[in-house]
Order: structure tokens, then sequence, then C-alpha cells
């Protein structure tokens, strides 16, 4: 029956997606963004009465992006999409639903390469300046929320990471953090002086007053009703910051962590201490944030120099 069929196509997704998370450690955002656009090709197949493993062929796949495309999703979007549809289909093969791989010469237009926004170090002192400003009235979310200004700065950290730390991830003696990353892959990253004081008042004046909740697996950073802080949460204190702050692009906590990395490019940190920092597999990632540093000196340098 092709209704049966069809239900099938839906559970072979959902079985999919279990295996991205349990054997191959994919994120939660990547899983969500995988099993969205694997439904909206099965739905887009269905519609074409292709309701079997079998008749996602290469031909199936190709139109798919391209009403994708003409339905006006980003470049991103449409190469995140030929990767899920690349990878269901080799998992298909693999586990014997198809003979062929069919999407495994599957092309989507080249993702468009934005450069990051950077804040100067003026605008980030500045910053600094407003946080510490709400913290000095011992309000325990100011502490909290310039503590989390000064770590995602200090440590580079990705809001997933942040959100995602215990009381025992800190090392206050050695003045690093250890952080649970991509693809369930762990390091440990430093933090300066500035970040450690945040971090003691928010844990000495602040912490107890949001959260009766103790010990080493106890969350860090918590909300105003004593749970793990969101992630949202996150996003709408930087939100909030940023504002005020002139220039255009991201307005969230990644904005820190491409600012942190500029910051360490620009006084001169070697580029593979950086990649470790980040925690990015590839070396290329990294080297985005040397586009946006000799942005800075070209910019600095037309400015200052005579003959420029």
């Amino acid at each position: 029956m092709p209704h049966d069929r069809h239900v099938n196509m839906h559970r072979l997704v959902e079985v999919f997606v279990e295996y991205l998370s349990a054997d191959r450690g994919f994120s939660v955002h990547t899983i969500r963004s995988y099993r969205s656009d694997l439904t909206t090709l099965v739905g887009f197949a269905a519609e074409r009465s292709a309701t079997e493993p079998v008749d996602l062929d290469l031909e199936l796949l190709r139109e798919w992006l391209w009403q994708s495309s003409q339905d006006g999703l980003a470049k991103a979007t449409l190469a995140r999409r030929a990767a899920a549809a690349r990878a269901f289909s080799a998992w298909l093969t693999t586990n014997n639903h198809t003979e062929v791989d069919a999407a495994a010469r599957l092309k989507a237009p080249k993702a468009e390469r934005h450069l990051p926004r950077v804040l100067n170090r003026d605008q980030m002192a500045e910053m600094m300046q407003s946080v510490e400003a709400r913290a000095s009235s011992s309000d325990p979310v100011a502490l909290r929320d310039r503590a989390i200004v000064e770590l995602l700065y200090a440590s580079a950290l990705r809001v997933s990471e942040l959100v995602g730390l215990s009381a025992n991830d800190v090392d206050d003696s050695r003045l690093t953090v250890r952080v649970m990353g991509k693809g369930a892959k762990e390091r440990v990253v430093p933090f300066g002086i500035p970040a450690q004081r945040a971090l003691s008042d928010y844990l000495t004046r602040g912490r107890g007053q949001l959260t009766t909740e103790t010990g080493g697996a106890a969350p860090l950073f918590v909300g105003a009703r004593g749970k793990r802080v969101s992630a949202r949460t996150v996003y709408e204190v930087i939100a909030h910051l940023l504002a005020d702050v002139p220039g255009s692009g991201g307005s969230g906590p990644h904005t820190l962590r491409h600012t942190a990395a500029t910051h360490l490019l620009d006084g001169g940190a070697d580029l593979r201490a950086v990649q470790e920092l980040l925690g990015h597999a590839s070396l290329g990632t990294t080297q985005l944030y040397t586009h946006v540093s000799t942005e800075r000196l070209r910019d600095s340098y037309r400015m200052a120099h005579p003959r420029a």
C-alpha cells in the first residue's frame, strides 16, 4: 500500500537520525536540521508517488534542490539539504534499503561565506563596563550575565558549550574550563583573571539566590527559576548588549566568539592554537578569522597611511 510505504520512509528518517546521534555523535542542532530537511524530502517525493527508498533517484533529488532554490532558500541551506540527502542515501545503501547510492553525485551551490561580525577593543571594553555596572547592584541575574559575557569572550565558547557547563567543569586554580564541543569532543580551554573574578562573584553572591542545587554535576549557569540556563536566554542577553553597538551582522553569542578569535590573531596568537581553542576540526575554518584580521588591517592602513 502506498500509504504504508510513505509512513515507512518517515520511519527510516527517524532511524537514520537516531544513528547520527548514537553512532556519529552529531550535534542536536545538526540532527534537528537533517530531520527537517529529510522530512521535507520525503513529503516532496510522496507528492510524486515516490514512496520507497529506491524511488529517491538522482533526478528526483536534483528536482527537490531546484525547487528549494526556487522557494528562495539560501545557498547555505541548499548545501545543508544536499549534505543531508547524501548522508541519508549512503546510509540507505549501507543498510541494504537501496542497491545504488543515488545521491553520491548530488551537488548544491556553494554556500556564501560572509565575514563574521567583530567588535573592536573599545566596543568590547564598553560592553564589559556595562555588564560590570549592572552587576555592581549584586542582582543575581546581573552577576550571572556578567560571568556569561566574560567567559564567552575569554574562552571563545559556543553558546551550546556554555549552557552545557556544570560546576565541576571549571578549574579555578588553573583558570581553565572543560567543554563538550561538536561531535561530543571534549577540550580544555583557558580563561583570564577578569573572567575568574566574574565567575567567583557569581558563584559566591549570585548563584545561591537562583538555585539550591549544589554539587559538581549541577549546572553552572542557571535561570531565574533555578534550572539550567537556556541558549535562548543567553541569546537575549547578548542581543540586548549589542543593540546599541554600531555595526551590522550577527547580534548573538557567536559575535563574542568571533571577536575573541580575531583579537587573539590580531595580538599575534598562533593560528593552530586558536584552532584548538575554538574546537575547529579543520584549520580552514579557523583561517576565516585571518581574513577578518586582514580587513581590519586594511582599514587601519587606509585611515593612517599617507599614501594609502
